[in-house]
């Protein structure tokens, strides 16, 4: 057979990610953190996107009159002399159509509806100003002390030598956020060309440090340094910090043993360990952190049914600057400057067009969540109904991955509590009965309600719990229990039972 090249024509279809697109998907997924940044990055990179400020309605009633209302004709008339600025030409440097951004939901009030299309404006209308103006003055002027920080006014204040204020600040260096020292002390020597000694010497200074407990190597020092602090670093309690891994697995009666106390005592003692704290370091902050913002707030309504709205604060308010563009377009010097412009000026209509699609894609996500755990928001946790993606994302005539992005790191505030969107698709639990499944969620909460119920003399073993569970009709395996027992880091029946036998002899 021989080899011969030819020609042929093949069909096929594919789905190319363009930048844009990228963009929009990466919208969708943002924190409200995160897009703020990503807000502020893309107005310092163009020209001709701002923020919406309450003094700015005016200009932006301008701008929307400059776009609808036919200009006067001038020598250097940018809309009429100018065909690269016309619609058409624009358009071609698109890398894809708005229209194609989200193919499942063009976001019309026909697959909104009116009611959530009028939630929608309003919500976003009543937006006014920026991030910012939700933060208080002195939230933003009053920032927390570093750890650092502090320690570097104590070692200030400590050494008057050059030599064991370089070691000090080389261990402060060396200080984790809970304030544990992770370095070693002779990998700071040998850095340091000095010997170990005068490296403990200084160690010990620090470790004397306020708040006690820092500068530590272990969990171990820590407690010892902050008992000694309070001159309660007796052989029997050094006994007990050395063993530590005992008092995990509450095994008692070693501890009583080994440290040669009585029940009475022993229970003092831990009672003394609970008061200390683990991570010292942890009292301050290395900078500001961010609070949980609520994406969409639900609010009863008077008809008994629920008010699904966005939170104005994480709408963020982007103009197009379209004055600007008529002021600059015409003295566009060459084709690259009315290229750049013609860019900024797509980029700009892009991101506020995303933004808004991103906001009634949530509201949507959410709208269809609340509909779905209507009993949950009425009677609680017990009546979590299980939920997954495909289900919402059915419903509201999306996409799987689409409800998958909207959910990520966005939070719902209802009259129960705060609650990250994800925490409403909850697995399923068959009933044991042919009925209606349960919500992995629920089930984890009548095993902890059970637990906490019961007494010493009767503390539950795993088994007893399925056996319980089948009973009220949860069909469940008691490896599953098990996960989710551990899961709230509950002891098992033996730790529980020991300890409650040693708290029920001290209360005698």
């Amino acid at each position: 057979m021989a080899l011969a090249a030819k020609l042929q024509l093949r069909q096929s279809q594919s789905l190319v990610m363009t930048p844009q697109l990228m963009q929009s998907i990466r919208l969708l997924q943002f924190t409200h953190a995160e897009l703020e940044h990503f807000i502020d990055e893309e107005i310092e990179r163009n020209p001709l996107l701002e923020r919406a400020e309450p003094q700015d309605d005016a200009a932006s009633d301008q701008a929307q009159k400059l776009e609808t209302e036919p200009q006067p004709a001038s020598d250097g008339d940018w809309f009429e002399n100018e065909t690269a600025w016309s619609a058409e030409a624009i358009s071609e440097k698109l890398d894809t159509s708005l229209e194609n951004l989200f193919p499942d939901d063009p976001g019309t009030s026909e697959r909104l509806g009116p009611d959530l299309t009028a939630q929608w404006k309003s919500a976003s209308g009543n937006g006014g100003g920026s991030f910012s103006e939700g933060l208080d003055a002195g939230d933003m002027a009053a920032s927390a002390i570093t750890l650092r920080d502090h320690v570097g006014e104590q070692i200030a204040l400590a050494f008057t030598d050059p030599v064991a204020r370089l070691i000090a600040g080389d261990l402060a260096d060396g200080l984790d956020e809970t304030g544990y020292v992770r370095a070693d002390v002779a990998e700071i020597a040998a850095r340091l060309g000095t010997g170990e000694v005068a490296v403990g010497e200084v160690l010990a200074v620090c470790q004397s440090f306020e708040p006690a407990g820092l500068f530590a190597r272990d969990l171990a020092e820590c407690l010892s340094l902050q008992l000694a602090v309070r001159d309660r670093l007796d052989p029997a309690m050094k006994t007990l910090v050395a063993n530590l891994e005992l008092l995990a697995r509450r095994d008692f009666q070693t501890l009583k043993r080994l440290c040669g106390v009585d029940e009475e005592d022993l229970l003092d003692m831990l009672a003394e360990i609970r008061a200390l704290d683990p991570r010292p370091g942890m009292a301050f902050s290395g900078g500001a952190s961010d609070g949980i913002v609520a994406d969409v707030e639900v609010r009863a309504a008077n008809d008994g049914s629920w008010t699904v709205e966005l939170n104005a604060e994480t709408l963020p308010r982007v103009l197009v600057d379209h004055i600007y563009f008529a002021q600059v377009s015409p003295h566009a010097k060459n084709q690259a400057e009315k290229d750049f412009l013609a860019e900024c000026l797509q980029n700009a209509n892009w991101l506020t067009r995303s933004l808004d699609q991103r906001a009634k894609t949530i509201l949507k996500v959410a709208s269809e969540i609340v509909r779905q755990q209507d009993a949950f928001l009425v009677h609680g946790v017990r009546h979590l109904k299980p939920l997954n993606l495909r289900t919402v994302a059915d419903a509201i005539g999306m996409h799987e991955s689409t409800v998958s992005r909207v959910t990520a790191n966005k939070y719902m505030l209802t009259p129960r509590g705060v609650f990250e969107l994800r925490y409403f698709f909850t697995a399923s639990i068959a009933a044991s009965g042919g009925g209606d499944a349960h919500s992995s969620e629920a089930v984890r909460d009548r095993i902890k309600q059970m637990i906490d119920e019961e007494k010493p003399v009767d503390v539950l073993s795993d088994d007893a719990i399925v056996d319980m569970l089948r009973e009220s009709g949860v069909d469940i395996a008691r490896r599953t229990v098990a996960k989710y027992r551990e899961g709230m880091n509950i002891p098992s029946s033996v730790q529980r039972r020991r300890e409650k036998r040693a708290l029920a002899s001290a209360g005698r």
